[in-house]
C-alpha cells in the first residue's frame, strides 16, 4: 500500500476552506468594483460615496477626540438641541415655526455680513420640492467654503445676533417678536480629516431660547494635489467645483437664498432618483 504525502482532509475542514476561498473572492471583487467605479465616474457628476476603513483605522489608536458641540440627548429628537440652551422639547405644533425663523434669520444675517452660504442636504431637498422646510424635518443644513469659514471664525465667532419679525397670531393683533441667535464656530473647523467623527459639524447658528440650531459644514479641497477640484466635508459628502459654483440665487422660506448650481445631480447622488419623484413620505 502506498502512503499518502498529505494527511487526509476531514469534511468539516474542507467546507471551512471552501467558505474562506469564496469569501476572499467576493471581498476582492467588491474592492475592485469600488475602485473602478470611482475612477470611471462621469466627469460632471459628484464623486460617488467611498468606504473609509483605512482612514478610520489610522485613528483607532488615538485617545478619544474631544467633542466641541454637545446635544441634549442621543435620540433623533434630542440630538437636534444644543444642551447649553435646552429648555425642553418643542411641541410638534411649534417645531416648524422655530425652524422657519432659524433659517430666515440665518439667511438674512449672513447676507448682511457678506458671507457666502447655501442650503444643503435635506434642507436642499425641501427647497427643490416647494421652497420650504419638509414637515418632518428636525434640522437645517447649510454649507460654506473653507475661505468663508476662516473669515467667519476670525470676525464673528461667538457673536449674538437679533432677529425681529412681526406676527398677528395669538389673537392680540400685530406684534413684534425679537429672537436672539448665537453664531458658534467649532475650533476644529480647519481640521482636514474626519478623525473619530466627533467634530464633523464646523459651526452652528443656535436659537438661544430653545437650543435648536442650523448645522454649518465646511467644503474644502482636502487633497488638492491628488484630487484637485474635489470639495468635501468631514462627513464624506463630495462635490466637483462645477457642481457647486456659480451658486444659483433663489428663495427659501420667503427669504433670498442660494443653492448649488448642479442641485438636482447632487440630490440624486445623495438621496437617489426616487427622492425627486415620489410624492409621498415613506418614512
Amino acid at each position: 500500500m502506498k502512503s499518502s504525502l498529505y494527511p487526509p482532509v476531514s469534511l468539516p475542514n474542507l467546507l471551512i476552506a471552501i467558505v474562506l476561498v469564496v469569501t476572499s473572492f467576493i471581498l476582492l471583487s467588491a474592492t475592485i468594483h469600488r475602485t473602478s467605479h470611482f475612477s470611471s465616474a462621469p466627469s460632471g457628476a459628484p464623486p460617488p460615496e467611498r468606504t473609509w476603513p483605512v482612514v478610520w483605522a489610522s485613528y483607532s489608536n488615538e485617545p478619544p477626540e474631544p467633542k466641541y458641540f454637545h446635544e441634549a440627548g442621543n435620540t433623533l429628537e434630542m440630538s437636534h438641541y444644543d444642551i447649553r440652551f435646552f429648555q425642553g422639547a418643542i411641541p410638534y405644533s411649534q417645531h416648524r415655526d422655530v425652524l422657519q425663523h432659524l433659517i430666515r434669520s440665518y439667511l438674512s444675517i449672513m447676507a448682511s455680513l457678506k458671507m457666502e452660504t447655501w442650503i444643503a442636504h435635506g434642507t436642499l431637498l425641501g427647497w427643490w420640492w416647494n421652497g420650504r422646510i419638509m414637515p418632518w424635518d428636525y434640522d437645517l443644513d447649510v454649507q460654506v467654503s473653507i475661505t468663508t469659514m476662516e473669515h467667519m471664525a476670525k470676525q464673528f465667532n461667538q457673536t449674538l445676533h437679533e432677529w425681529r419679525y412681526t406676527t398677528d397670531e395669538g389673537g392680540e393683533g400685530v406684534q413684534e417678536i425679537k429672537k436672539t441667535y448665537l453664531l458658534d464656530v467649532n475650533p476644529n473647523y480647519s481640521e482636514m480629516k474626519r478623525r473619530q467623527g466627533m467634530n464633523v459639524i464646523d459651526a452652528r447658528w443656535v436659537d438661544v431660547n430653545t437650543g435648536m440650531f442650523v448645522d454649518i459644514t465646511v467644503l474644502a479641497e482636502r487633497n488638492p494635489v491628488s484630487e484637485p477640484g474635489i470639495w468635501s466635508c468631514k462627513n464624506f459628502h463630495q462635490y466637483r467645483t462645477h457642481n457647486i459654483w456659480p451658486l444659483k440665487e433663489t428663495s427659501f422660506e420667503g427669504m433670498k437664498a442660494k443653492v448649488p448650481l448642479d442641485h438636482e445631480r447632487i440630490l440624486v447622488a445623495e438621496y437617489g432618483e426616487q427622492s425627486l419623484v415620489l410624492t409621498e413620505w415613506e418614512g
